[in-house]
């Protein structure tokens, strides 16, 4: 490809948040929930670069296509790849296509197409780069590339902005549950790659009473290393819905005798939680059930397919909560509001 930046070009980063910035250096914009990703065209040939450097187009193929229907035959846009289903975003579908079979993927791009959700433009039709340039300036360039050259391709879409703090909070706050949070962006700074100075993120931050189900040791050492967590379902099954690993350390000792008291079968009545994964990188995943009378409050930001999406923060031991009453009721949030798909401007 003969553009004026490499396949291997950083994004942006973003730093984490727990308030809104406000004034008038910002610009706000959902957080979409999928994969960030640098699209490349040259001519015929597209490329999708993962933010750590991973082709993605194996992966995509429909997305790629798309980007080929693209009237303009050179250019770097900024965005991230989703799918949509039922009004959010569904990641756990979107993980479903990293797989290494050519013809499952093939499968599920025609079954559960995702789209490109465009939020920056890094390099123009004409093949300049525009990285020096400020988002206030890069932002109306990009707006005018949707409009003349990819309004028509359904699968490539326009992410909403917003330069009001209080729509930024409206986003943050009705559409918990299909968006991943929201992302401010300062309006006077060049595109930041790599960097995380001109970008912040800010998702939403929930809490859950969970039962503890169970727990693993650390890898080299004989203390608790984390506590697995559940919650009732409609049938009064205790399920495995995640972890927390974030306690006092100068507590650990004292827990470890504790929990080791309470060793009893089967911890979980449900969902179990299972062996090692693709994504363990060899860590202990041996794991000791426990009777269910312990209840923990921990802090979450994302929660899908049944289980919390990360790890959670351990905030507190609740005595005082009665473990049946930890149900995943608490954790289930169906927003009715629509997504902004995919309005342009939004002023």
């Amino acid at each position: 490809m003969k553009l004026p930046l490499p396949l291997d070009y950083a994004p942006m980063g973003a730093r984490v948040a727990r308030e809104i910035p406000v004034g008038d250096d910002w610009q706000y914009e959902p957080k979409w929930d999928g994969f960030r990703c640098l699209a490349f065209r040259d001519h015929g040939e597209v490329k999708l670069e993962s933010k750590a450097g991973q082709d993605l187009e194996r992966y995509f193929p429909e997305v790629a296509e798309a980007l080929t229907k693209i009237k303009a035959i050179r250019f770097v846009l900024d965005g991230e790849l989703v799918l949509i289903q039922d009004g959010r975003a569904n990641f756990d579908l979107l993980l479903q296509r990293i797989h290494p079979a050519a013809s499952r993927v093939q499968k599920l791009s025609r079954e559960t197409p995702a789209m490109f959700v465009l939020f920056d433009v890094l390099v123009d039709e004409h093949g300049s780069s525009l990285i020096e340039k400020p988002l206030k300036e890069r932002r109306p360039i990009l707006e005018a590339f949707f409009q003349t050259h990819t309004r028509e391709i359904q699968s490539v879409v326009l992410s909403p902005y917003t330069y009001d703090v209080n729509q930024a909070k409206k986003w943050l706050t009705e559409l918990r549950g299909a968006l991943d949070g929201i992302v401010a962006k300062r309006l006077n700074t060049p595109y930041d790659s790599g960097g995380r100075d001109s970008m912040v993120k800010i998702k939403n931050i929930r809490t859950a009473d969970c039962v503890v189900g169970g727990f693993r040791y650390l890898a080299k050492e004989k203390l608790v290393g984390s506590l697995l967590l559940g919650l009732y379902d409609g049938e009064n099954k205790l399920n495995h819905v995640g972890f927390t690993s974030s306690m006092p350390r100068d507590q650990r000792a004292s827990l470890t005798k504790k929990l080791e008291s309470m060793i009893e079968e089967p911890g979980f009545t449900g969902a179990r939680p299972g062996g090692p994964s693709r994504w363990s990188r060899g860590g202990n995943t041996d794991w000791f059930p426990l009777a269910p009378h312990s209840v923990v409050e921990v802090e979450f930001d994302h929660f899908s397919g049944r289980r919390f999406r990360h790890g959670t923060k351990f905030l507190r031991w609740r005595p005082d909560k009665e473990p049946k009453k930890c149900t995943i009721t608490q954790v289930a949030f169906e927003s009715s509001v629509p997504l902004p798909l995919f309005e342009g401007n939004g002023e």
